[in-house]
Order: C-alpha cells, then sequence, then structure tokens
C-alpha cells in the first residue's frame, strides 16, 4: 500500500512537471540537450591554440575575445532572422554552418584563419538562442510556460555538465576530435529539428502586427529597445548575470588567494552543477501562485548573500555553503525570467525581444571580468560586499517594477483580446492550438 502511494506521487509530481507538453516542445528540447552536451570544443579553445597551435597567451585571449564578440552580434541576427525568416529555418540553418565551421576549425593551421572561424562560430552559436525560446513560446499554452522554461534550464545546465565531463576525456586524446565531435553533435541537431520540428512562426493574420512608432518606423529591435517596462527588466537580469559570472571570473582568483587550488575551484563548480540537475524539476512547484516579480527578488537577494558571503570565506567549506545559496537562487529566477520576457513580447517580435534579453550575458560576461579583477585588486574582499549591495539593490528593484510590469503585461492580453483576433485565431489557430492536436503532435508527454 505504501510502494502504491509512493508510485502514485512520484507519477503526480511528474505528470505536474514535465506534463502537458506539445510533441514540438520535446523535440526542441532534445534538440538543446544534444547541442549542449556536444559544445565542448570551444570551451578548451585557448588551451587548443596555446598547446596545438602555439599561439601566445594573450593572442589566445584576443582570439576567445573575438568568438564572444561574435556571439553578440550572432544573437541579435538570431532574432531578426527567427521573427522574419521563421524559427525552424533559423535553428536548422543556424547548425548546418556552425557544424561545418567546426570542421574547418579542426582543420585549419594558420592562426588567422583559426581566428576568423572563431567569429563566425560566435556568431552562428548565438544564432539558435532566441529562435529556441520563440519556438517555445509559440507551441506551449502559457499555462504550461514556467514548466517548459524550467525544464529548458535544466537540460541546458545538464548537456553544459556532460560536455564538461566528455571535453576533458577528448581533449586528452585529440583537440581535432574535440572539433570534429562537436560537429557531429551540432549536425545531429539539426537533423532533428528539420526532421521533427515544424515552422512555428506565427501568421501576422492570427495575432497581428504591432503598430508602427509615432514616427512611421517599423516595428523591429528598435522596438525592445525603447520598451521601458522590458529594458528595466533586462537592466535587472544584468545584474544578476553579473552576480552569476563571480563563480566563474573571480571567484578563482579568490580562492587562489585564500590558499585552495584548482581541485577545491572544481568540487565548487561540480557542486553547483549537481545541485541544478537533482533540484530544478522541483522549482515549479516551490514558485507555482507566486508573483513572478516576488520570486526574482528572492532569487537576486539568494545570490547576493550568496556571494556577498565570501568576504568571510576562507576555506572550502564556507566556499560550498555559499554556492549552495548562490545556486539555489539562479535555479529559482530561471523560469520567471524566461517567463516574463515572453509575456512582454508582442508575438510578430518575440524573437527580437528574446536577443535583446540574451545580450545582457555576453554584456556581463565582459563587464564581471574586466571591472571585478580590477575591484578585487583594489579592495579585496571588500568586492564581494559590494556585490552583495548591488545585488540586494537589484531585489528591490524586482519589488518595485514587479507591479507596473504586471499592469503592462495584464494591459497587452486585453488589447490582444480583440473580436477581430479572435475570429483570426478561430480561422488560422495559433501554433500551440494546432500543435495540441493528435494529428499535429501526437499524445502529450506526461
Amino acid at each position: 500500500m505504501r510502494e502504491r502511494r509512493v508510485a502514485t506521487a512520484v507519477r503526480g509530481w511528474f505528470a505536474d512537471t514535465a506534463g502537458g507538453l506539445p510533441a514540438t516542445f520535446w523535440y526542441l528540447w532534445a534538440g538543446l540537450l544534444i547541442n549542449r552536451a556536444g559544445a565542448f570544443a570551444m570551451l578548451f579553445l585557448s588551451l587548443y591554440l596555446t598547446a596545438a597551435r602555439g599561439a601566445s597567451e594573450s593572442l589566445a585571449g584576443v582570439v576567445v575575445g573575438a568568438y564572444g564578440a561574435g556571439g553578440a552580434a550572432g544573437v541579435l541576427l538570431g532574432g531578426v532572422l527567427a521573427d522574419r525568416w521563421g524559427r525552424r529555418s533559423t535553428l536548422v540553418a543556424a547548425h548546418l554552418v556552425t557544424a561545418a565551421l567546426m570542421v574547418a576549425l579542426a582543420l585549419s593551421q594558420h592562426l588567422g584563419v583559426i581566428a576568423t572561424l572563431a567569429l563566425l562560430v560566435g556568431v552562428t552559436h548565438s544564432m539558435p538562442s532566441p529562435a529556441f525560446v520563440a519556438a517555445i513560446v509559440d507551441v506551449v499554452p502559457e499555462e504550461r510556460r514556467s514548466r517548459a522554461f524550467n525544464l529548458q534550464f535544466w537540460a541546458f545546465n545538464l548537456g553544459m555538465a556532460v560536455a564538461s565531463l566528455l571535453a576533458g576525456l577528448l581533449a586528452e586524446a585529440s583537440y581535432v576530435a574535440l572539433f570534429l565531435v562537436d560537429a557531429g553533435a551540432t549536425l545531429a541537431t539539426a537533423v532533428l529539428i528539420a526532421w521533427k520540428v515544424p515552422e512555428t512562426l506565427p501568421t501576422l493574420r492570427a495575432y497581428g502586427q504591432p503598430k508602427p512608432s509615432p514616427a512611421g518606423r517599423r516595428p523591429g529591435l528598435h522596438t525592445a529597445l525603447t520598451d521601458r517596462h522590458f529594458m528595466v527588466f533586462v537592466g535587472l537580469t544584468f545584474v544578476l548575470a553579473v552576480l552569476t559570472m563571480q563563480a566563474s571570473t573571480i571567484m578563482p582568483l579568490a580562492m587562489r588567494a585564500d590558499g585552495l587550488g584548482p581541485s577545491a575551484y572544481g568540487t565548487v563548480v561540480a557542486l553547483g552543477g549537481v545541485l541544478i540537475v537533482l533540484g530544478q524539476l522541483f522549482v515549479p512547484r516551490l514558485i507555482d501562485r507566486r508573483r513572478r516579480g516576488t520570486v526574482l527578488a528572492v532569487s537576486t537577494a539568494l545570490l547576493a548573500v550568496g556571494f556577498g558571503a565570501l568576504a568571510v570565506a576562507d576555506d572550502l567549506v564556507l566556499y560550498l555553503g555559499a554556492c549552495v545559496v548562490w545556486t539555489v537562487g539562479s535555479m529559482l529566477a530561471a523560469p520567471p525570467n524566461a517567463q516574463i520576457n515572453a509575456d512582454l513580447a508582442p508575438p510578430a517580435l518575440r524573437a527580437r525581444y528574446q536577443s535583446v534579453f540574451y545580450l545582457a550575458f555576453p554584456a556581463a560576461s565582459f563587464i564581471a571580468p574586466t571591472l571585478g579583477g580590477f575591484s578585487l585588486q583594489s579592495w579585496g574582499d571588500g568586492h564581494w560586499l559590494i556585490m552583495g549591495a548591488l545585488g540586494l539593490l537589484a531585489a528591490g528593484g524586482h519589488l518595485l517594477a514587479g507591479p507596473p510590469r504586471e499592469r503592462r503585461v495584464a494591459a497587452l492580453r486585453r488589447t490582444s483580446a480583440t473580436p477581430a483576433a479572435d475570429e483570426a485565431t478561430r480561422t488560422h489557430p495559433p501554433p500551440s492550438a494546432q500543435l495540441k492536436t493528435p494529428a499535429r503532435s501526437g499524445r502529450p508527454a506526461g
């Protein structure tokens, strides 16, 4: 009897966590997992350049920087293409080109050619991100999107954990194999999407098109960049990204100053990955029926406390304890971050909004180590107090920005629920409605 109750509870938890999602979502999810699990070559780019191609450390840094610059451009390009050309077309094209570039990187020996290829890989690596999320928003019913985004974040981190493990093994054997296996995984993702994922781009007849600006400009990237509610949200996300980047940029320096070696740093990073893989699927039940602004305020405050605590950390146990706190904050932030982004974006500009949102992360990857290194050198452990204070200010910002943002979302929903839109939706149903039918997507998972 007890075993039956446990089995029933497990089935209920699984259905609540992963049920009610269309088949197209699961193909996108599988493509993301395969992509991330195989995306390990660029993790070892600097080592490859110095160990296998004889580049100096400074030149290796320039090449890695070129890859990052390409990523910033690629995420904007991917957003524009996904809204104009289509989600599926953008995803397939970006993965196919990336696979070809990876093969070229494996075979190239001239450092100038490698630098150029790294820049191009940065572009094509980042292009799928807005299209992936926009496609998920297209096909998943609104009431299940929080679950979908939670699963997306979990798959991303699970894939990265697998990639980190495989990368070390392959790098020991052959750097060329590293790039070729990466290319194979990328090609597999392209094939899966081309085979199983239909085009999900909403039709303008069903959803309408955002009105031109008072100056008569057509809706585009500038629409997102001038959306006050959205840009406040992006700014607060940028602070969260700066805090998160501390773990991979500044914390290793602080641990070395405390006499802790690379193995200790690896232990802290591994703990964060294990916590996400094991605990992320339990997050939806924790945050359901709570305001998204409040959840983001709590999550940002946890990040602030976790990194602020490093001001007094001087041994591995304290670093591990702080890691638990900031990792829980990151886990709580993932679903509402993506959900707010989806709520604020007009359907015709979903991928463009996603691309502007994703810019916060390459910007943080530049700002965090640049200013963080100077801050740590100048103020020592005081750097972590600054990070804690910055995070607490951002948490307060979420509490202040949440209510007006919710009113804006409610107004957008009222505007879209016009009789003309309802009639258009009946004659040309949105992708999420189409994909819930057995003829298009099969039986829902769970």
